[in-house]
């Protein structure tokens, strides 16, 4: 089988249609049409069945897009040995982290870690959905719970810690609670809980106290922590955001100092396959080095 056509195969199958093939392969509709049309002639079978909607794999078309899936990893991780038998690190290294986290503690580093390793081109994949490191989509994670693959290497990176937190312009608009029970008089922000959420007590704030059984009605709900964040300086309300987030000059007042978050290990995370990896070693090394000059 000719590797080109394999090539433009797997590519329309990941895209369901020619016509997204074509604007990720850069070319043709026709000619992506004619590859596959070429490929299935010469293993005398149909890959595809063809409907209105756009293009579902039959079981031999599945069969195949497996094998050449596995043969992409191999090729992959071949490349990836290559790159790092290379006395420097160099070479692509894809992470992927919450948008909390990526958007306010990690991005921030880039700039220093990119100085330190000019030669590693690094991609951010920001996302509260988790992406999935067995079947390459990233090759590092930050990840708020332990994984659930026996194939990944965990390292414990940090301890995230959600505090209370209002804005000066809350606190003198609408005052500041007494404890936690004070909190029913208050207006509470909280995360959305029809969105996937980044850990499953991230709305730890509206259950305190009585409040168990009754959790508080909040003022507003936003999808992602970083709008908490953005949310809470504007004076809206109180909110629980983890304290890597709180700049050393902020509007952001720390109150009921008694009263904090169940602890959320976080982890750095990579395949075994990859342990070797200079580039993984280096990044790791380096987030280690700035979560103990942050004294998480």
């Amino acid at each position: 089988m000719d590797w080109d056509k394999l090539r433009i195969f797997h590519a329309v199958a990941e895209a369901g249609s020619f016509t997204h093939a074509a604007e990720k392969l850069n070319l043709s509709q026709s000619a992506i049409s004619r590859q596959v049309s070429a490929l299935e002639e010469s293993v005398k079978t149909p890959l595809f069945h063809r409907h209105a909607r756009g293009l579902i794999l039959t079981e031999q078309g599945d069969m195949l897009y497996k094998t050449v899936q596995e043969v992409f990893h191999k090729l992959t991780m071949a490349q990836n040995r290559l790159t790092d038998s290379k006395e420097l690190p160099s070479g692509p290294l894809r992470v992927t982290a919450t948008l909390g986290l990526g958007n306010t503690w990690l991005t921030p580093l880039i700039k220093e870690f990119i100085e330190l390793y000019p030669e590693v081109e690094l991609h951010l994949i920001l996302s509260d959905t988790e992406v999935d490191l067995s079947m390459r989509q990233a090759d590092v994670a930050i990840r708020m719970s332990v994984p659930r693959q026996p194939d990944l290497i965990q390292r414990p990176l940090m301890t995230v810690r959600h505090k209370v937190y209002a804005a000066d312009e809350y606190i003198e608009k609408y005052g500041e609670p007494k404890d936690g029970k004070d909190l029913d008089n208050h207006r509470i922000i909280t995360f959305g809980d029809d969105t996937p959420q980044p850990v499953s007590t991230i709305n730890w704030l509206i259950h305190t106290d009585e409040s168990l059984d009754n959790p508080r009605v909040p003022i507003v709900m936003v999808n992602n922590i970083y709008g908490i964040y953005r949310a809470a300086r504007s004076g809206l309300g109180i909110a629980s955001i983890p304290e890597y987030m709180i700049p050393e000059e902020s509007n952001l007042q720390h109150i009921l100092p008694e009263l904090e978050g169940p602890p959320i290990p976080a982890y750095f995370v990579y395949p075994e396959e990859m342990r070797h990896s200079k580039r993984i070693t280096v990044f790791r090394d380096f987030l280690l080095r700035k979560v103990a000059e942050a004294d998480f």
